[in-house]
């Protein structure tokens, strides 16, 4: 991915209202990916409707962020588990139409 494609960690804390230091903490929670370029930290927009996910989870909720992270695993385990489920009910639709 090009720099281009990337947003800068400071321009979403301007448009969010929130400190650098969020960001990075969130980074060290392994919630999301700061791509460095130059000592400038990038964010890939693929992430951002994780990141506002977790600024409301965080802001107008008041959830610190261990119970962040807990509940961004369990929304990423039911993901994956719908996904699975999707892929079992069509392979049963096939195997019930023949």
């Amino acid at each position: 991915m090009t720099k281009e494609h990337l947003i800068p960690a400071t321009e979403f804390c301007v448009n969010h209202q929130i400190e650098l230091s969020f960001i990075n903490s969130l980074h060290d929670f392994g919630l999301i990916e700061i791509i460095s370029i130059q000592q400038t930290a990038f964010l890939n927009p693929e992430e951002l409707p994780k990141l506002e996910q977790i600024l409301l989870f965080h802001q107008e909720l008041e959830i610190n962020l261990e119970g962040v992270e807990v509940i961004i695993h369990l929304l990423e385990r039911v993901r994956k588990i719908q996904h699975e489920m999707n892929m079992l009910r069509n392979r049963l639709d096939l195997y019930e139409n023949l």
